[in-house]
């Protein structure tokens, strides 16, 4: 794939801010395929050491400047500090990549204030906040592609089993964002769309839940098997690039037929 992704080079000369990318999910892919696409990374994540790491060797395989950020979505100003170094540093922003989210789980009726907020608060509060800082810019620029991670469970949360008042909500907002994000900035030039991925594996996964489990899991695609980085990083490339250039306000669903929605 590398040398293919950099023969293509679908995003070159972009610049692409990634929260929450240092991870071994679906960020850190994303990350990784848009260097070797051609874009100028901004990889942000919460855990500085981790995210210097990654950016390292991103940057060794794409053979490609990294620009890493300790970025809390869940503060302001780390924001737009981050949208301010980038646009110093490349000039202008092009792609953003909401890609923070966390989940805690439990009963509605035993959801506790703090759960609910912290849930809401980094899934679909911190999407709102990058969006807002970067909007300004893009709009400056008549162009710009944001890409939102929302999930099925936005959908259908019992398709990602019990307990999940708190993120189906947030993740729900994450779609009903993007539809308003594209909307407003559409005359503008910027493009908003979201992924709604199922089970996508990754090492922590593999590390977490048996052999089984997953098989399992697979077994609820009509496909067969679970979802891989590549399925999203390949659907992310091309909603960030010039081919998805009349695609706005969308949500895709990327679950292998797990839920296919109307």
């Amino acid at each position: 794939m590398s040398a293919t992704a950099r023969r293509i080079g679908r995003l070159a000369g972009k610049t692409a801010i990634i929260s929450a990318a240092a991870g071994a999910g679906l960020g850190q892919a994303t990350a990784r395929r848009f260097a070797l696409e051609g874009a100028n990374v901004v990889l942000t994540d919460a855990h500085e050491r981790r995210a210097i790491e990654v950016a390292a060797s991103i940057a060794e395989e794409s053979e490609h400047e990294v620009l890493v950020l300790r970025v809390d979505v869940r503060n302001r100003q780390d924001i737009e500090n981050c949208v301010l170094t980038a646009t110093e540093r490349f000039g202008q922003i092009d792609i953003l990549v909401n890609n923070a989210g966390i989940n805690k789980t439990s009963n509605l009726w035993e959801t506790s204030d703090e759960d609910w907020n912290d849930v809401v608060d980094v899934n679909l509060t911190g999407t709102f906040r990058f969006t807002r800082a970067v909007l300004p810019h893009m709009i400056a620029n008549k162009s710009g592609a944001i890409l939102n991670v929302s999930s099925i469970g936005a959908w259908n949360s019992n398709l990602g089993g019990p307990a999940q008042a708190a993120y189906a909500a947030a993740k729900a907002g994450v779609m009903a964002l993007t539809r308003a994000t594209a909307a407003e900035a559409g005359p503008h030039g910027v493009r908003a769309n979201a992924i709604a991925p199922g089970l996508i594996s990754n090492p922590f996964l593999e590390r977490t839940y048996d052999a089984a489990w997953l098989q399992a899991k697979a077994g609820d695609t009509v496909i067969g098997r679970v979802g891989q980085n590549d399925d999203f990083t390949g659907a992310a490339v091309f909603l960030c690039s010039g081919e998805a250039g009349f695609i706005t306000g969308e949500s895709l669903c990327l679950s292998g037929g797990w839920h296919m929605h109307p």
